[in-house]
């Protein structure tokens, strides 16, 4: 195949970064190898173009550790390896797709349901006895890291704020419903960082919606190195 040859700036000017990080994508194996001129510059043609476009795509759907990942399979011959990295990115983003309509479906589950009633603070006897467990249940979900009870400096019994006793509540709903630990776990966690059930949905609505856009991404960055693959590296 008769190939166009590129100048260093021109293929810097194409991906709109500088003659630099254009040396430092053939380095990391993101381009082909190129040749030397007589004159010993580098040698770029159209194969390194479609790489850089290639390897722009990969990293705006997939990341830059794993477009390097793929393309340097590549380049070495290893397709099977880039693919399994593809395979293994787009299953990334499934689960937690998945993980996310879990949490927001155990989210709406329990905002539907009556507020519990919470104390100032309480034992762990008090909590367990007001949501219907057995106190070891609630240690167990302690050492998950699902509850943060404060100890009393003098007694060192465990004393659970009205913030704990809600969450312990909502562990509760929880595993009563048949969620998993961790989805629970991811529930818990958003609705420690947000402060509350209505915060933590609204968050979780727009890490959805970001990872719809990144779905997208990733299907264009898959078909971006399905023409760089039918183009430059052929079934023999």
């Amino acid at each position: 195949m008769n190939e166009q040859r590129w100048r260093l700036v021109e293929l810097a000017r194409l991906a709109g970064v500088t003659e630099q990080q254009v040396r430092n994508y053939l380095a990391a194996g993101l381009l082909p190898p190129a040749g030397r001129a007589a004159n010993n510059y580098r040698v770029f043609t159209d194969h390194h173009a479609d790489a850089l476009r290639t390897a722009r795509a990969l990293a705006a759907g997939h990341g830059w550790a794993r477009a390097r990942a793929i393309l340097t399979a590549v380049h070495h011959g290893n397709l099977t390896a880039a693919l399994a990295a593809v395979d293994d990115s787009h299953a990334e983003l499934a689960r937690e797709r998945a993980t996310i309509a879990a949490a927001t479906h155990a989210f709406a589950q329990t905002a539907g349901g009556p507020a519990p009633a919470v104390r100032r603070r309480a034992r762990v006897g008090q909590v367990a006895a007001d949501i219907g467990v057995r106190t070891p249940v609630l240690r167990l979900w302690e050492r998950r890291g699902l509850l943060q009870p404060q100890r009393d400096p003098t007694t060192g019994y465990r004393l659970y704020d009205p913030a704990e006793q809600r969450a312990a509540h909502l562990v509760a709903v929880l595993r009563a419903g048949g969620f998993a630990f961790p989805i629970i776990d991811s529930v818990i966690a958003t609705m420690r960082s947000n402060g509350s059930l209505e915060r933590a949905l609204a968050e979780l609505s727009r890490r959805d919606e970001q990872v719809h856009q990144l779905s997208l991404r990733r299907l264009h960055a898959s078909a971006t190195l399905h023409t760089y693959l039918a183009t430059h590296y052929p079934p023999a």
